[in-house]
This record gives structure tokens, C-alpha cells and sequence, in this order.
């Protein structure tokens, strides 16, 4: 396997094939990469299973944790982000996408963050994802994803005085819980 978030060989020029359809079907990746994102953060593992190809692959942390197969990503993401306490934030920015046909890989810079009230943390980092797409029927799926972290780091809520969550998807319908005049 490449290294998640690797490029093997530097971006082509801008101009080099960007024909308003490639731009056309880089922005229908993009969609795609930001319904993964929303869909686990939502906890909507159905919208999440229509995202990938049948025969997925998912490497996350580097390797340590692999799947095959959409369902078996999709049970891997809902066993440890189902709980109603587990509230997540997952941003991708910075696309580098090549477009072949009906094939297409991603290299994408993520920044994420876990408030776990049930186990009292905060964690937050930074990876790469590199992933790769298969146009299917004209629809874009995820045939493999991977991430390899830059770095991560964990705070107790216990060390920070005050920490509370005031408002949540799941505990307050997202509405805030703070008093307001």
C-alpha cells in the first residue's frame, strides 16, 4: 500500500487536463468526501454505507485498523461513534484530486476533533487521507480510504475547569443550552 497522504509524484501544472468537466467531477469528489464526513458525524450509518463500493477498503490510523468491505467499514465507524455521548467534528480541506476516466484519487488534509463525555475527553488532531474513487452508473464512490495522522493529543475534560457541553444533536436536539437575554 502507498503511504496514506503521500503523493508519489508532484501535482500536475494547473493547467495540465483541467477541462471544465474534470473541474466538474473534482467537485462531485469533493461532495462525496464531505457526505463521508457529515454522515459519520451524524451518526446517519446508512447514508454512510451508500458511500462506498461494495468492496471498500478502509486503513485508518496509519494501518492499525483495517476493513473490507462497506459494511464492515460502516459496523467498524457506528461500533465506536454511536454513542450518544460521542460527539465528533471531521473537516477535510485542501483537495488534491486526479481524475483517470472513472477512477480518481484524493489526497485531503483533515483536522478533527471527539468530545467524549462518557469517558470524560477531549481529543483532537490532524492526518492526511488519501483515498481512492470509482465512478459506478456516473455516481462516485469510495473504493478505498486511509489516513495516517500527523498528530493527536488527548485532554481529560476533568482538567479543564468548567468544561461543559452545552448543547448537542442528540442530548438537546442541537440547541443550545445556555441562557441567553
Amino acid at each position: 500500500m502507498d503511504d496514506p497522504g503521500i503523493r508519489r509524484s508532484p501535482a500536475p501544472p494547473a493547467s495540465d487536463g483541467l477541462t471544465p468537466e474534470v473541474l466538474v467531477e473534482i467537485e462531485r469528489i469533493s461532495r462525496l468526501k464531505y457526505a463521508y464526513l457529515r454522515c459519520m458525524d451524524q451518526k446517519d450509518w446508512d447514508g454512510l454505507t451508500d458511500l462506498f463500493t461494495p468492496d471498500a477498503v478502509a486503513e485508518y490510523s496509519g494501518g492499525n485498523y483495517t476493513y473490507a468491505g462497506r459494511d464492515e467499514i460502516v459496523a467498524f465507524i457506528a461500533r465506536n461513534m454511536s454513542r450518544e455521548t460521542f460527539h465528533s467534528s471531521h473537516r477535510v480541506h485542501q483537495p488534491e484530486i486526479d481524475v483517470d476516466g472513472d477512477d480518481a484519487v484524493g489526497v485531503w488534509a483533515l483536522e478533527d476533533t471527539v468530545v467524549d463525555t462518557e469517558w470524560g475527553i477531549v481529543l483532537f488532531g490532524a492526518a492526511f487521507y488519501r483515498d481512492d474513487y470509482r465512478r459506478i452508473d456516473g455516481r462516485w464512490l469510495i473504493s478505498r480510504t486511509a489516513y495516517r495522522r500527523s498528530f493527536e493529543a488527548m485532554v481529560p475534560t476533568s482538567s479543564v475547569e468548567g468544561f461543559a457541553v452545552t448543547a448537542s444533536w442528540w442530548a438537546t436536539d442541537g440547541r443550545s443550552t445556555l441562557p441567553v437575554q
